[in-house]
C-alpha cells in the first residue's frame, strides 16, 4: 500500500509567524490597534527583545532587529509580493480604517466564474504586506476532484480522508 503524502509531517493549523521590526513598539500598537491582534505573554527565557501578539487563531511573534537601520525599506505596495492574507466580514468597514489611520493602501479584484473577491493590500510599519480580503465567497476546489467548499469551511481532515479514499480506491 501507498504512503500517505498528503500530510506527512501530520501539521494542524498554522501557529505564527514570526517578523523582524525596526521597532517593536510601533509593530505592536499597529497589529494591535489596526488589526486587532491581543498582546500575550511571551516565555521569560528568550534573551532578545520581541512581543507576541494573538488573534484570529493565529499568533505574530515580533522580533526586535538588532541593526533596524540596516532594514530594508519597501514603500510600493506589490500585491504579488510576500503577504499574509485576513478574511474579513465588511470590505468597507477596513477601507474607512484605512483612510482614518492614514495607511496607503491598493486594491484589487479577483473575478473567477462571476464570484468577485475584494483585496487591500497595505504595509505594516516594516514593510511586511498584509492583504484583507473578502474571499470566502471564492470556493476552494482541490485539484484532486474532491467537492468545492468555501475558504472559510475548508475542513483537512475531509480532505484528507477523501484523499485516502481515492488511493484505497486506484490500489483496487
Amino acid at each position: 500500500m501507498k504512503e500517505n503524502t498528503g500530510n506527512p509531517l501530520h501539521l494542524k493549523s498554522l501557529n505564527h509567524i514570526s517578523l523582524l521590526c525596526r521597532s517593536v513598539e510601533e509593530s505592536i500598537d499597529f497589529y494591535q490597534n489596526v488589526l486587532g491582534f491581543v498582546p500575550i505573554r511571551r516565555p521569560g527565557s528568550f534573551d532578545f527583545d520581541g512581543a507576541w501578539l494573538f488573534g484570529f487563531g493565529i499568533g505574530i511573534h515580533l522580533l526586535q532587529s538588532e541593526d533596524p537601520e540596516n532594514m530594508p525599506k519597501k514603500s510600493e505596495i506589490n500585491p504579488k509580493d510576500n503577504h499574509i492574507s485576513f478574511q474579513c466580514e465588511s470590505m468597507g468597514a477596513v477601507e474607512k480604517k484605512l483612510k482614518e489611520t492614514e495607511i496607503k493602501y491598493v486594491r484589487a479584484t479577483v473575478e473567477e466564474g462571476g464570484i468577485h473577491v475584494d483585496q487591500l493590500f497595505f504595509h505594516d510599519p516594516d514593510g511586511f504586506m498584509i492583504e484583507i480580503c473578502n474571499c470566502d465567497s471564492l470556493p476552494v476546489i482541490p485539484l484532486a476532484g474532491e467537492m468545492a467548499r468555501s475558504c472559510s469551511r475548508v475542513n483537512l481532515q475531509m480532505i484528507q480522508h477523501n484523499k485516502q479514499m481515492h488511493q484505497v480506491v486506484q490500489q483496487l
